[in-house]
Protein backbone atom coordinates (compact mmCIF):
# COMPACT_ATOMS: atom_id res chain seq x y z
CA UNK A 1 0.00 0.00 0.00
CA UNK A 2 3.12 2.05 0.53
CA UNK A 3 4.63 1.22 -2.58
CA UNK A 4 1.19 2.15 -4.40
CA UNK A 5 0.87 5.51 -2.66
CA UNK A 6 4.43 6.51 -3.58
CA UNK A 7 4.34 5.41 -6.73
CA UNK A 8 0.84 7.50 -7.54
CA UNK A 9 3.34 10.53 -7.00
CA UNK A 10 4.39 10.55 -10.73
CA UNK A 11 0.69 10.10 -11.83
CA UNK A 12 -0.65 12.73 -10.13
CA UNK A 13 2.27 15.66 -10.54
CA UNK A 14 3.12 14.04 -14.17
CA UNK A 15 1.63 17.60 -15.72
CA UNK A 16 2.04 20.86 -14.74
CA UNK A 17 -1.42 21.52 -14.26
CA UNK A 18 -1.62 18.85 -11.57
CA UNK A 19 1.21 20.23 -9.83
CA UNK A 20 -0.24 23.77 -9.70
CA UNK A 21 -3.52 22.12 -8.34
CA UNK A 22 -1.08 19.80 -5.86
CA UNK A 23 0.74 23.49 -5.13
CA UNK A 24 -2.60 24.43 -4.24
CA UNK A 25 -3.37 21.60 -1.53
CA UNK A 26 -0.39 22.11 0.22
CA UNK A 27 -0.09 25.77 0.29
CA UNK A 28 -3.56 26.86 1.14
CA UNK A 29 -2.56 30.29 2.19
CA UNK A 30 -1.39 31.08 -1.33
CA UNK A 31 -4.39 31.48 -3.94
CA UNK A 32 -2.85 32.13 -7.69
CA UNK A 33 -4.21 35.66 -8.85
CA UNK A 34 -5.56 36.14 -12.71
CA UNK A 35 -5.12 39.07 -14.52
CA UNK A 36 -7.67 41.53 -13.77
CA UNK A 37 -8.80 45.16 -14.71
CA UNK A 38 -9.03 46.52 -11.52
CA UNK A 39 -7.31 49.54 -10.56
CA UNK A 40 -5.72 48.15 -7.51
CA UNK A 41 -3.17 45.10 -8.04
CA UNK A 42 -1.19 43.46 -5.21
CA UNK A 43 1.85 41.46 -6.55
CA UNK A 44 3.72 39.27 -4.37
CA UNK A 45 7.18 38.61 -5.74
CA UNK A 46 9.23 36.07 -4.34
CA UNK A 47 12.92 36.67 -4.77
CA UNK A 48 15.19 33.55 -4.48
CA UNK A 49 18.41 34.61 -2.06
CA UNK A 50 19.91 31.56 -2.38
CA UNK A 51 19.65 28.04 -2.83
CA UNK A 52 21.82 25.51 -0.81
CA UNK A 53 21.53 21.75 -1.21
CA UNK A 54 22.58 19.43 1.60
CA UNK A 55 23.46 15.90 0.30
CA UNK A 56 21.49 13.34 2.21
CA UNK A 57 22.33 10.45 2.97
CA UNK A 58 23.84 7.82 0.38
CA UNK A 59 22.00 4.36 1.34
CA UNK A 60 24.46 1.36 0.81
CA UNK A 61 23.32 -1.96 2.16
CA UNK A 62 25.51 -5.41 2.64
CA UNK A 63 24.47 -8.30 0.85
CA UNK A 64 21.95 -10.45 3.17
CA UNK A 65 19.78 -13.38 2.67
CA UNK A 66 16.30 -13.11 1.87
CA UNK A 67 14.83 -16.26 3.51
CA UNK A 68 11.49 -14.75 5.12
CA UNK A 69 9.97 -12.07 2.55
CA UNK A 70 10.97 -12.70 -1.16
CA UNK A 71 7.42 -10.67 -1.79
CA UNK A 72 8.14 -8.42 0.16
CA UNK A 73 11.65 -7.71 -0.68
CA UNK A 74 10.48 -7.59 -4.66
CA UNK A 75 7.66 -5.31 -4.14
CA UNK A 76 10.06 -2.99 -2.28
CA UNK A 77 12.63 -3.32 -5.42
CA UNK A 78 10.20 -2.53 -7.62
CA UNK A 79 8.79 0.55 -5.77
CA UNK A 80 12.47 2.10 -5.16
CA UNK A 81 13.03 1.80 -8.60
CA UNK A 82 10.07 3.88 -9.50
CA UNK A 83 10.84 5.63 -6.78
CA UNK A 84 14.03 6.65 -8.27
CA UNK A 85 13.36 6.87 -11.89
CA UNK A 86 10.17 9.66 -10.42
CA UNK A 87 12.39 11.48 -7.80
CA UNK A 88 15.31 11.82 -11.34
CA UNK A 89 12.68 13.23 -13.13
CA UNK A 90 11.24 15.56 -10.36
CA UNK A 91 14.63 16.83 -9.94
CA UNK A 92 14.75 17.23 -13.52
CA UNK A 93 11.78 19.38 -13.74
CA UNK A 94 12.60 21.17 -10.79
CA UNK A 95 15.95 22.28 -12.41
CA UNK A 96 14.44 23.11 -15.31
CA UNK A 97 11.69 25.21 -13.22
CA UNK A 98 14.68 27.20 -11.50
CA UNK A 99 16.61 27.99 -15.06
CA UNK A 100 12.97 29.22 -16.02
CA UNK A 101 12.30 31.43 -12.98
CA UNK A 102 15.76 32.90 -13.26
CA UNK A 103 15.06 33.72 -16.52
CA UNK A 104 11.61 35.51 -15.91
CA UNK A 105 13.11 37.16 -12.95
CA UNK A 106 15.72 38.75 -15.53
CA UNK A 107 12.80 39.07 -17.87
CA UNK A 108 10.70 40.88 -15.74
CA UNK A 109 13.86 43.21 -14.36
CA UNK A 110 14.35 44.28 -17.88
CA UNK A 111 10.43 44.89 -18.39
CA UNK A 112 10.08 46.75 -15.04
CA UNK A 113 12.85 48.90 -16.38
CA UNK A 114 11.53 49.90 -19.76
CA UNK A 115 8.41 50.15 -17.95
CA UNK A 116 9.88 52.84 -15.65
CA UNK A 117 11.45 54.39 -18.06
CA UNK A 118 8.74 54.91 -20.22
CA UNK A 119 6.67 55.88 -17.45
CA UNK A 120 9.33 59.02 -16.28
CA UNK A 121 10.41 59.74 -19.16
CA UNK A 122 8.17 59.95 -22.73
CA UNK A 123 4.58 59.48 -21.50
CA UNK A 124 5.38 62.88 -19.18
CA UNK A 125 7.72 64.39 -21.81
CA UNK A 126 5.06 63.67 -24.54
CA UNK A 127 2.23 65.00 -22.73
CA UNK A 128 3.76 68.11 -21.95
CA UNK A 129 4.79 68.83 -25.53
CA UNK A 130 1.37 67.53 -25.93
CA UNK A 131 -0.58 70.50 -24.04
CA UNK A 132 2.06 72.63 -24.73
CA UNK A 133 0.90 72.24 -28.48
CA UNK A 134 -2.75 72.24 -27.82
CA UNK A 135 -2.42 75.56 -25.51
CA UNK A 136 -0.40 77.28 -28.92
CA UNK A 137 -2.84 75.62 -31.35
CA UNK A 138 -6.17 77.00 -29.21
CA UNK A 139 -4.21 80.34 -28.62
CA UNK A 140 -3.60 80.43 -32.68
CA UNK A 141 -7.73 79.60 -33.28
CA UNK A 142 -8.39 82.42 -30.48
CA UNK A 143 -6.40 85.09 -32.22
CA UNK A 144 -8.04 83.64 -35.50
CA UNK A 145 -11.89 84.21 -34.20
CA UNK A 146 -11.12 87.76 -33.36
CA UNK A 147 -9.04 88.86 -36.84
CA UNK A 148 -12.20 86.73 -38.54
CA UNK A 149 -14.54 89.18 -36.59
CA UNK A 150 -12.96 92.04 -37.21
CA UNK A 151 -12.56 91.67 -40.55
CA UNK A 152 -16.22 90.98 -40.55
CA UNK A 153 -16.77 94.05 -38.88
CA UNK A 154 -15.16 96.03 -40.91
CA UNK A 155 -16.58 94.36 -44.31
CA UNK A 156 -20.32 95.21 -42.63
CA UNK A 157 -19.15 99.06 -42.18
CA UNK A 158 -17.94 99.06 -45.57
CA UNK A 159 -20.96 98.16 -47.01
CA UNK A 160 -22.90 99.89 -44.97
CA UNK A 161 -20.64 103.23 -46.33
CA UNK A 162 -21.06 101.54 -50.03
CA UNK A 163 -24.70 101.27 -49.55
CA UNK A 164 -24.89 105.24 -48.36
CA UNK A 165 -22.64 106.29 -51.38
CA UNK A 166 -25.14 104.13 -53.93
CA UNK A 167 -27.72 106.27 -52.09
CA UNK A 168 -26.21 109.32 -52.23
CA UNK A 169 -24.75 108.24 -56.08
CA UNK A 170 -29.21 107.61 -56.94
CA UNK A 171 -30.31 110.64 -55.30
CA UNK A 172 -27.49 112.64 -57.25
CA UNK A 173 -28.66 110.71 -60.27
CA UNK A 174 -32.19 111.60 -59.82
CA UNK A 175 -31.37 115.30 -58.82
CA UNK A 176 -29.16 115.42 -62.29
CA UNK A 177 -32.18 113.94 -64.34
CA UNK A 178 -34.68 116.53 -62.55
CA UNK A 179 -31.84 119.19 -63.73
CA UNK A 180 -31.86 118.03 -67.27
CA UNK A 181 -35.21 118.28 -67.34
CA UNK A 182 -35.42 121.74 -66.03
CA UNK A 183 -32.85 122.71 -68.76
CA UNK A 184 -34.97 121.12 -71.48
CA UNK A 185 -37.42 123.13 -70.06
CA UNK A 186 -35.72 126.06 -70.05
CA UNK A 187 -34.15 125.31 -73.80
CA UNK A 188 -37.60 125.10 -75.10
CA UNK A 189 -38.95 128.07 -73.07
CA UNK A 190 -35.64 129.85 -74.98
CA UNK A 191 -36.52 128.46 -78.38
CA UNK A 192 -39.84 130.20 -77.53
CA UNK A 193 -38.54 133.22 -76.73
CA UNK A 194 -36.10 133.46 -79.72
CA UNK A 195 -38.65 132.62 -82.32
CA UNK A 196 -41.41 135.30 -80.38
CA UNK A 197 -37.92 137.66 -80.90
CA UNK A 198 -37.42 136.62 -84.40
CA UNK A 199 -41.62 136.89 -84.94
CA UNK A 200 -41.98 140.63 -83.08
CA UNK A 201 -38.54 141.74 -85.17
CA UNK A 202 -40.54 140.63 -88.68
CA UNK A 203 -43.45 141.67 -87.68
CA UNK A 204 -41.44 145.40 -86.77
CA UNK A 205 -39.81 145.52 -90.11
CA UNK A 206 -43.38 144.61 -91.82
CA UNK A 207 -44.92 147.53 -89.90
CA UNK A 208 -41.58 149.38 -90.57
CA UNK A 209 -42.37 148.85 -93.74
CA UNK A 210 -46.18 149.89 -93.64
CA UNK A 211 -45.03 152.99 -91.60
CA UNK A 212 -42.83 153.65 -94.47
CA UNK A 213 -45.23 152.79 -97.42
CA UNK A 214 -47.85 154.90 -95.36
CA UNK A 215 -45.42 157.92 -95.11
CA UNK A 216 -44.58 157.89 -99.03
CA UNK A 217 -48.28 157.34 -99.58
CA UNK A 218 -49.17 160.33 -96.93
CA UNK A 219 -46.69 162.16 -98.95
CA UNK A 220 -47.78 161.35 -102.90
CA UNK A 221 -51.05 163.01 -101.38
CA UNK A 222 -49.94 165.70 -99.88
CA UNK A 223 -47.96 166.60 -102.89
CA UNK A 224 -50.83 166.26 -105.22
CA UNK A 225 -52.76 167.97 -102.74
CA UNK A 226 -50.39 170.84 -102.93
CA UNK A 227 -49.92 170.65 -106.50
CA UNK A 228 -54.05 170.05 -106.87
CA UNK A 229 -54.12 173.21 -104.55
CA UNK A 230 -51.56 175.07 -106.55
CA UNK A 231 -53.88 174.57 -110.00
CA UNK A 232 -56.57 175.61 -108.19
CA UNK A 233 -55.21 178.72 -106.50
CA UNK A 234 -53.61 179.43 -110.09
CA UNK A 235 -56.86 178.69 -111.97
CA UNK A 236 -59.11 180.87 -109.01
CA UNK A 237 -56.58 183.70 -109.41
CA UNK A 238 -57.11 183.48 -113.11
CA UNK A 239 -60.64 183.49 -113.21
CA UNK A 240 -61.84 185.00 -110.52
CA UNK A 241 -61.02 185.99 -106.94
CA UNK A 242 -61.93 183.09 -105.17
CA UNK A 243 -62.02 181.85 -101.24
CA UNK A 244 -58.52 181.07 -99.99
CA UNK A 245 -57.88 177.09 -99.60
CA UNK A 246 -53.83 177.65 -98.06
CA UNK A 247 -54.99 177.59 -94.75
CA UNK A 248 -57.57 174.62 -94.76
CA UNK A 249 -55.03 173.08 -96.58
CA UNK A 250 -52.60 173.71 -93.92
CA UNK A 251 -54.59 172.87 -91.15
CA UNK A 252 -55.55 169.58 -93.03
CA UNK A 253 -52.08 168.91 -93.55
CA UNK A 254 -50.85 169.97 -89.86
CA UNK A 255 -53.39 167.10 -89.19
CA UNK A 256 -52.81 164.54 -91.02
CA UNK A 257 -48.79 165.07 -89.70
CA UNK A 258 -49.76 164.69 -86.08
CA UNK A 259 -52.14 162.00 -86.65
CA UNK A 260 -48.90 160.25 -88.66
CA UNK A 261 -46.49 161.80 -85.80
CA UNK A 262 -49.07 160.19 -83.00
CA UNK A 263 -49.46 156.94 -84.95
CA UNK A 264 -45.98 156.61 -85.52
CA UNK A 265 -44.40 157.24 -81.89
CA UNK A 266 -47.20 154.89 -80.73
CA UNK A 267 -45.90 152.19 -83.10
CA UNK A 268 -42.50 153.13 -81.91
CA UNK A 269 -43.59 153.39 -78.16
CA UNK A 270 -45.61 149.98 -78.92
CA UNK A 271 -42.32 148.06 -80.15
CA UNK A 272 -40.10 149.73 -77.81
CA UNK A 273 -42.51 148.12 -75.03
CA UNK A 274 -42.38 144.55 -77.03
CA UNK A 275 -38.67 144.99 -77.77
CA UNK A 276 -37.80 145.69 -74.24
CA UNK A 277 -39.92 142.65 -72.91
CA UNK A 278 -38.62 140.38 -75.35
CA UNK A 279 -35.12 141.25 -74.16
CA UNK A 280 -35.90 141.14 -70.88
CA UNK A 281 -37.94 137.49 -70.88
CA UNK A 282 -34.48 136.27 -73.13
CA UNK A 283 -32.15 137.64 -70.80
CA UNK A 284 -34.26 136.14 -67.76
CA UNK A 285 -34.16 132.94 -69.53
CA UNK A 286 -30.58 133.26 -70.50
CA UNK A 287 -29.83 133.78 -66.93
CA UNK A 288 -31.84 130.81 -66.15
CA UNK A 289 -30.24 128.62 -68.35
CA UNK A 290 -26.73 129.42 -67.29
CA UNK A 291 -27.72 129.09 -64.00
CA UNK A 292 -29.19 125.29 -65.07
CA UNK A 293 -25.78 125.02 -66.98
CA UNK A 294 -23.69 125.95 -63.56
CA UNK A 295 -26.25 123.53 -62.09
CA UNK A 296 -25.46 120.51 -64.37
CA UNK A 297 -21.71 121.21 -64.61
CA UNK A 298 -21.67 121.15 -60.87
CA UNK A 299 -23.92 118.16 -60.67
CA UNK A 300 -21.57 117.01 -63.41
CA UNK A 301 -18.52 117.54 -61.31
CA UNK A 302 -19.94 116.04 -58.26
CA UNK A 303 -21.07 112.99 -60.12
CA UNK A 304 -17.48 112.31 -61.86
CA UNK A 305 -16.11 112.95 -57.83
CA UNK A 306 -18.92 110.24 -56.78
CA UNK A 307 -18.26 108.06 -59.54
CA UNK A 308 -13.78 107.97 -58.52
CA UNK A 309 -14.76 107.38 -55.27
CA UNK A 310 -17.20 104.60 -55.94
CA UNK A 311 -14.74 103.17 -58.10
CA UNK A 312 -12.23 103.21 -55.38
CA UNK A 313 -14.08 102.14 -52.85
CA UNK A 314 -15.42 99.10 -55.19
CA UNK A 315 -11.50 98.36 -55.73
CA UNK A 316 -11.07 98.44 -52.01
CA UNK A 317 -13.81 96.27 -50.68
CA UNK A 318 -12.86 94.03 -53.29
CA UNK A 319 -9.20 93.92 -52.12
CA UNK A 320 -10.18 93.51 -48.43
CA UNK A 321 -12.66 90.23 -50.44
CA UNK A 322 -9.84 89.33 -51.61
CA UNK A 323 -7.77 89.54 -49.07
CA UNK A 324 -10.39 88.42 -46.44
CA UNK A 325 -11.03 84.79 -48.48
CA UNK A 326 -7.01 84.13 -49.11
CA UNK A 327 -6.56 84.44 -45.01
CA UNK A 328 -9.85 82.42 -44.55
CA UNK A 329 -8.35 79.66 -46.84
CA UNK A 330 -4.60 80.30 -45.29
CA UNK A 331 -6.62 80.07 -42.09
CA UNK A 332 -8.68 76.71 -42.96
CA UNK A 333 -5.42 75.16 -43.90
CA UNK A 334 -3.34 76.18 -40.96
CA UNK A 335 -6.36 74.80 -38.90
CA UNK A 336 -6.30 71.65 -41.17
CA UNK A 337 -2.85 71.14 -40.53
CA UNK A 338 -3.26 71.66 -36.68
CA UNK A 339 -5.84 69.14 -36.71
CA UNK A 340 -3.96 66.81 -38.50
CA UNK A 341 -1.27 67.49 -35.79
CA UNK A 342 -3.65 67.35 -33.24
CA UNK A 343 -5.21 63.78 -34.15
CA UNK A 344 -1.39 62.54 -34.82
CA UNK A 345 -0.37 63.72 -31.45
CA UNK A 346 -3.35 62.02 -30.13
CA UNK A 347 -3.35 59.29 -31.80
CA UNK A 348 0.61 58.74 -30.64
CA UNK A 349 -0.56 59.23 -27.09
CA UNK A 350 -2.89 56.70 -27.46
CA UNK A 351 -0.46 54.38 -28.95
CA UNK A 352 1.68 54.70 -26.12
CA UNK A 353 -0.79 53.95 -23.52
CA UNK A 354 -1.84 50.73 -25.44
CA UNK A 355 1.32 50.33 -25.44
CA UNK A 356 2.39 50.85 -21.90
CA UNK A 357 -1.18 48.65 -20.92
CA UNK A 358 0.50 45.97 -22.76
CA UNK A 359 3.62 46.01 -21.10
CA UNK A 360 1.66 46.50 -17.66
CA UNK A 361 -0.63 43.41 -18.88
CA UNK A 362 2.69 41.06 -19.76
CA UNK A 363 4.31 42.13 -16.93
CA UNK A 364 0.70 41.31 -14.74
CA UNK A 365 0.87 37.91 -16.78
CA UNK A 366 4.67 37.13 -16.01
CA UNK A 367 4.23 37.86 -11.97
CA UNK A 368 1.29 35.46 -12.71
CA UNK A 369 3.48 32.95 -14.40
CA UNK A 370 6.14 33.54 -11.96
CA UNK A 371 3.84 32.88 -8.66
CA UNK A 372 2.25 29.92 -10.27
CA UNK A 373 5.75 28.41 -10.29
CA UNK A 374 6.93 29.96 -7.12
CA UNK A 375 3.77 27.74 -6.02
CA UNK A 376 5.02 24.79 -7.70
CA UNK A 377 8.86 24.76 -5.86
CA UNK A 378 7.35 25.01 -2.73
CA UNK A 379 5.05 22.25 -3.60
CA UNK A 380 8.05 20.42 -4.76
CA UNK A 381 10.12 21.63 -1.92
CA UNK A 382 7.46 20.14 0.40
CA UNK A 383 7.22 16.75 -1.79
CA UNK A 384 11.02 16.82 -1.24
CA UNK A 385 10.80 16.56 2.72
CA UNK A 386 7.85 14.30 3.28
CA UNK A 387 10.07 11.90 0.63
CA UNK A 388 12.83 12.16 2.92
CA UNK A 389 11.15 11.59 6.09
CA UNK A 390 9.45 8.64 3.82
CA UNK A 391 12.43 7.15 2.94
CA UNK A 392 13.90 6.52 6.46
CA UNK A 393 11.11 4.51 7.45
CA UNK A 394 12.19 1.53 5.47
CA UNK A 395 15.18 1.37 6.46
CA UNK A 396 14.68 1.01 9.85
CA UNK A 397 12.31 -1.49 9.58
CA UNK A 398 14.90 -3.82 7.95
CA UNK A 399 17.98 -3.41 10.34
CA UNK A 400 14.91 -4.38 12.65
CA UNK A 401 14.52 -7.44 11.05
CA UNK A 402 18.11 -8.71 10.82
CA UNK A 403 17.50 -8.98 7.16
CA UNK A 404 20.64 -9.10 4.51
CA UNK A 405 20.24 -5.81 2.12
CA UNK A 406 21.22 -6.78 -1.26
CA UNK A 407 22.96 -4.18 -3.24
CA UNK A 408 20.72 -1.48 -4.15
CA UNK A 409 22.39 2.00 -4.65
CA UNK A 410 20.23 4.60 -4.43
CA UNK A 411 20.61 8.43 -5.92
CA UNK A 412 21.77 10.44 -3.43
CA UNK A 413 18.47 12.87 -2.55
CA UNK A 414 18.87 16.92 -1.83
CA UNK A 415 16.88 18.54 0.26
CA UNK A 416 16.63 22.30 -1.22
CA UNK A 417 16.96 24.54 1.20
CA UNK A 418 15.20 27.77 0.24
CA UNK A 419 16.01 31.36 1.43
CA UNK A 420 13.27 33.84 0.52
CA UNK A 421 12.14 37.32 0.87
CA UNK A 422 8.58 38.07 0.14
CA UNK A 423 8.22 41.52 -1.66
CA UNK A 424 4.29 42.99 -1.37
CA UNK A 425 4.35 45.32 -4.22
CA UNK A 426 0.87 47.16 -4.83
CA UNK A 427 0.42 49.24 -7.92
CA UNK A 428 -2.89 51.21 -8.44
CA UNK A 429 -4.18 52.01 -11.89
CA UNK A 430 -6.80 53.73 -13.59
CA UNK A 431 -7.51 53.93 -17.01
CA UNK A 432 -4.70 51.82 -17.89
CA UNK A 433 -1.98 54.54 -16.27
CA UNK A 434 -0.13 54.41 -13.25
CA UNK A 435 -1.22 56.82 -10.43
CA UNK A 436 0.25 54.77 -7.39
CA UNK A 437 3.23 52.24 -7.01
CA UNK A 438 4.43 51.11 -3.22
CA UNK A 439 6.47 47.94 -1.97
CA UNK A 440 6.57 46.29 1.13
CA UNK A 441 9.72 43.74 1.23
CA UNK A 442 9.48 41.01 4.24
CA UNK A 443 12.40 38.43 4.91
CA UNK A 444 11.45 34.59 5.41
CA UNK A 445 13.96 31.23 5.67
CA UNK A 446 12.28 28.27 4.92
Amino acid sequence: MEGQRLSSYGRRFGSQASSVHHALRFSPGRRYLPPSATSRVSVTKLKTASLSFRAGPRFSSNKVDFSLADALNTEFKETRTNEKVEMMELNDRFASYIEKVRFLEQQNKVLVAELNQIRDKEPTKLADIYQEEVRDLRHQVDQLSNSKARLEIERDNLLEDLNNLRQKLQDEINLRLEAENNLSSYRQDVDDAALTRIDLERKIESLQEEINFLRKVHDEELRELQEQMQQQQVHIEMDMAKPDLTSALREIRIQYESMASNNMHETEEWYKSKFADLTDAAARNIEALRFAKQEANEYRRQLQALTCDLESLRGSNESLERQLREMEDRYALETANYQDTVIRLEEDARSLKEEMARHLQEYQDLLNVKLALDIEIATYRKLLEGEESRITIPVQTFSNLQIRETSLDTKSVSEAQLKKSIVVKTVETRDGEVIKESTQEHKDVA
